[in-house]
């Protein structure tokens, strides 16, 4: 069975009836291959499965969508590629439920910067698929959430997020506003920052890690 994108998958050393899952997104103009590279220090329990974004970026990254500069290089997010990646991934998340035996009541995402925007719009127009967010590194874009997701249920999310102190990319006070909003949505969640730029720090993975495995 072919799916909507293409992914690398590590399978679960620990079996159940139906393991958990994690799905990675990557970063604006990297690859599957860049969070798989930690895959191996992920709970043995899940299925970690790492998808590749569907815009190509020569020569050999890809993105969730397009971004773009004006004449006073101020950068335009393409939210339509945004929204179009966002359902695409609802649809891959059902044939991977189809392709492993995959708790669909276990799916977390860890997305990080684009990817992380990316998994806020998707698990809050999607609170039914989701249950954990690991947002690294991303911020909050409303434009990108589906119209009504206020109106749906999201007692079942929890977020962590963190983001680097001194990031160069995607600039911390653009994260510092997440707390207010996912308090506003009544979402239990962690916010974290870490002395470093646009990347993940030691103890941020360390930290994420106890996130994922807290029940």
């Amino acid at each position: 069975m072919s799916t909507s994108l293409f992914y690398l998958v590590r399978e679960p050393e620990v079996i159940l009836d139906k393991n958990p899952m994690l799905l990675l997104l990557h970063g604006y103009g990297s690859n599957e291959e860049d969070l798989f590279s930690f895959a191996a220090e992920l709970p043995k329990t899940h299925y970690v499965i790492s998808a590749r974004a569907p815009y190509p970026m020569p020569p050999y990254g890809n993105a969730w969508y397009a971004i773009n500069f004006d004449a006073d290089q101020n950068k335009f997010s393409d939210d339509q590629q945004a929204i179009s990646s966002r359902d695409t991934l609802v649809t891959f998340i059902d044939e991977l439920l189809a392709l492993y035996p995959i708790d669909s009541q276990k799916v977390s995402l860890i997305g990080f910067s684009q990817g992380a925007i990316l998994s806020y719009a998707l698990a809050l127009s999607y609170p039914e698929k989701i249950e954990k967010v690991v947002a690294l590194s991303g911020y909050f874009n409303p434009n990108i959430i589906a119209d009504n997701y206020r109106e749906k249920d999201l007692s079942k999310l929890r977020f962590f997020v963190s983001h680097g102190s001194v990031d160069q990319v995607v600039p911390v006070e653009w994260a510092r506003k997440t707390p207010a909003i996912l308090e506003d949505l009544k979402i239990p969640y962690e916010y974290k920052e870490y002395p470093v730029g646009h990347g993940v720090a030691p103890q941020n993975f360390m930290d994420l890690l106890r996130f994922i495995l807290e029940k």
